[in-house]
């Protein structure tokens, strides 16, 4: 049968759920970042001043990933992971590298910074589509399958734990099992897997005190409330004041400089004391609804490895709103990532809407026989 690809509209529905949580998430970062951004700039939007410029060059990505044939991607894969490792790399280099908090996830010039972290996200999840494609049944195989898949994890995940970062690295490795088990893995190679990953955590949390602490105060949130457990009592004490409806949009007492990365990682906080269970339930819905729509993309791919890059990137959407919120309200351990679309995060921003131009290429080619 001759194959060809028909297009179609995409998935309008997809990018308004994406775009209207953009929006609600400019103005969240409005009110959560209206104290810090007056401490450290004098100006009271300058936060979300940036995030809006961030959106702007977001949308030229977005643009982009859209009107490019998704497949020039798969012949690409392999050079935009190689840079994308050479910029994680790049982020120990003195003078090119920039720290903040004893961590070294940033490269910049002057004040502009990007998070390379965030741009593997993307890169890998495509370069794994496409490799995974082009394995057909062989990725069944221990030695041509599973292997090289483990090492390509322990690469990029030993570039990521060096800066460190183990909230990125779990949202990539979560992303990657999914992509890998779809693509018909052998379950008993990935139980192996498993049983590695978990001796493997349980080695880095013992040889690290500050990953003890956290793992300490995500079973006992009440141990060392002003040490090493503030983060997490703060976030929820914010949540508990929001009760059912929220004390009020801009109403935060939290923001005052108590909930540390109010306006980022910890913003689910703000949201739920500032609107309440009920309304920040509904951000939860939106990311679940984000979910079903981004497979349905993938249900009706036109080939495998559009159908593998669209579950990829849905599945790093979902991991990445699950772990963050997952950890404001304690039922994961305490990890840094940002809400997807919501926190502020220029670089986080800018990626992920060039998936989200992935996704509507995607959704807007069918796959006819004839």
């Amino acid at each position: 049968m001759k194959r060809f690809i028909e297009k179609k509209k995409p998935d309008y529905l997809f990018a308004i759920v994406i775009f209207l949580l953009i929006l609600f998430g400019i103005i969240m970062i409005s009110s959560s970042s209206i104290v810090i951004s007056m401490e450290h700039t004098g100006k009271n939007y300058t936060y979300v001043l940036r995030q809006i410029e961030s959106l702007f060059f977001g949308l030229i990505a977005m643009f982009a990933a859209y009107s490019i044939d998704y497949r020039f991607w798969k012949k690409n894969s392999l050079w935009m992971l190689i840079v994308t490792l050479l910029l994680l790399i790049l982020v120990f280099i003195p003078g090119i590298g920039k720290s903040a908090g004893g961590a070294h996830r940033w490269i910049g010039i002057g004040n502009q910074w990007f998070q390379p972290s965030e741009l593997i996200k993307l890169t890998f999840i495509i370069y794994l589509a496409a490799w995974l494609d082009n394995m057909g049944e062989k990725v069944k195989s221990f030695w041509q399958g599973f292997i090289p898949f483990a090492v390509l994890i322990g690469i990029i995940g030993a570039l990521i734990m060096l800066q460190p970062d183990l909230g990125t690295f779990t949202v990539i490795l979560l992303s990657a099992i999914t992509v890998f088990f779809v693509s018909g893995a052998d379950l008993t190679h990935m139980a192996i897997g498993a049983g590695g990953m978990a001796a493997l955590l349980f080695l880095l949390i013992k040889i690290s005190p500050y990953r003890q602490q956290r793992l300490l105060v995500f079973l006992n949130p009440s141990v060392d409330a002003q040490g090493a457990a503030y983060h997490i009592n703060q976030a929820l004490l914010a949540i508990g004041a929001g009760g059912w409806w929220g004390l009020g949009f801009g109403q935060s007492r939290q923001k005052y400089l108590y909930l540390p990365e109010a306006h980022t990682d910890s913003i689910f906080a703000i949201i739920a004391e500032e609107l309440g269970f009920v309304r920040s339930g509904i951000v939860v819905i939106a990311y679940l609804f984000i979910a079903y729509l981004g497979l349905r993309i993938a249900r009706n791919a036109p080939d495998n490895f559009s159908r593998l890059l669209s579950i990829g990137i849905t599945s790093w959407i979902f991991f990445q709103a699950f772990i963050n919120i997952g950890a404001m309200i304690n039922v994961l351990p305490f990890t840094g990532v940002p809400l997807p679309f919501v926190s502020y995060g220029g670089s986080s921003l800018i990626v992920l809407l060039a998936g989200v131009g992935l996704m509507l290429n995607i959704s807007k080619s069918n796959l006819d026989r004839a």
